[in-house]
């Protein structure tokens, strides 16, 4: 039986005198992280929808229960201390080395929402029933009974494509330069692309060169990452496209979570457009990126890459305008 107590003034706001609630929720956490940390399409992954809408909820659900069988606690702390335990469970993944940055970023407000809203349930269990314990178990065996099973389900494909426009102050020609052939690449001139500080390596270059099946222009990266843009439309100096082609080497393991690694599973880049088009002294400098995400929680990461590209495709323009006025 689980004591009622009243509220106090200080825990409507969250009270921090025992730490265990949150200790509990984050062990939990992260033992269940362990638990799937198996391989991209096979059982118990990390990006399997078991995890990605359970994980938070069975955080979530120890938090209210190890606070409950202390003593009741309020409803806003049903939802906020749920969610501040799964911020603390994805920053600890971090800590031990099991996730990278990129993916915590990502991750931590869907988690936060989940954890917060399980909490919520959690605490009316706990205060209109006398299951918690049954309703615990339940939930931390859901995971892996659907774990097992995920595998036979169709990873559904969603295609998406953004457009980015900016004026430069400089000739088609200059700027198409620029783009073929882009040298020692400074991060300062890509510091408001936001992928590049939440984890992914810096480009370091990105140069054309002539081969038997045509151009290919060889993108390197920080931590030896590499990969090539073989261009397949070309009507110099308007408009050129390119589609990505990666290696087995592309990304080594240290570079990326192997679950955001581009030409993966889950995502791929599927070609980018420049249109340049002469506006008085100035060009309308364009670019169209065409990109796939494919995981059982499309109605998140979509979005999520949507973003995360679009600023990309901004940053990538302002960087050629600030190259080509120079």
């Amino acid at each position: 039986m689980i004591e009622p107590s009243a509220p106090d003034g200080v825990e409507r706001w969250l009270p921090f005198r025992s730490w265990w609630p949150f200790v509990a929720g984050v062990a939990a956490g992260l033992a269940l992280r362990l638990a799937f940390s198996g391989k991209p399409g096979g059982a118990y992954q990390v990006m399997a929808a078991s995890f990605v809408y359970l994980c938070p909820v069975v955080v979530g659900a120890v938090t209210v229960y190890v606070a409950e069988r202390h003593r009741r606690r309020s409803w806003s702390y049903y939802f906020w201390a749920p969610a501040l335990t799964n911020v603390l469970f994805v920053v600890g993944t971090m800590l031990v080395l099991i996730e990278g940055l990129i993916c915590a970023v990502i991750v931590v407000p869907l988690f936060a929402t989940i954890g917060g809203l399980a909490g919520l349930v959690m605490g009316a269990i706990c205060r209109v029933t006398r299951w918690p314990n049954q309703a615990l178990l339940s939930v931390g065996l859901l995971p892996f009974l659907l774990g097992a099973m995920e595998t036979k389900l169709p990873l559904p494909a969603r295609i998406g494509a953004i457009e980015r426009t900016l004026l430069v102050d400089a000739t088609p020609p200059e700027i198409w330069r620029g783009i073929l052939n882009a040298e020692d690449i400074r991060p300062s001139e890509l510091a408001r692309a936001w992928i590049f500080r939440i984890g992914v390596p810096l480009p370091l270059a990105g140069l054309t060169r002539q081969t038997g099946e045509g151009p290919v222009r060889r993108v390197t990266m920080g931590k030896n990452v590499h990969f090539d843009e073989v261009i397949a439309e070309s009507r110099e100096p308007h408009f050129v496209r390119w589609v990505y082609r990666f290696h087995e080497d592309s990304f080594p393991p240290y570079a990326l979570d192997e679950h955001v690694v581009v030409g993966g599973r889950y995502f791929d880049l599927i070609d980018t457009a420049y249109t340049l088009t002469p506006d008085g002294a100035r060009t309308e400098l364009k670019v169209r990126m065409r990109y796939r995400v494919s995981t059982q929680f499309n109605w998140y990461a979509e979005p999520v890459a949507r973003v995360l590209l679009g600023n990309l495709a901004e940053a990538n323009l302002e960087f050629y305008r600030g190259r080509s006025e120079k």
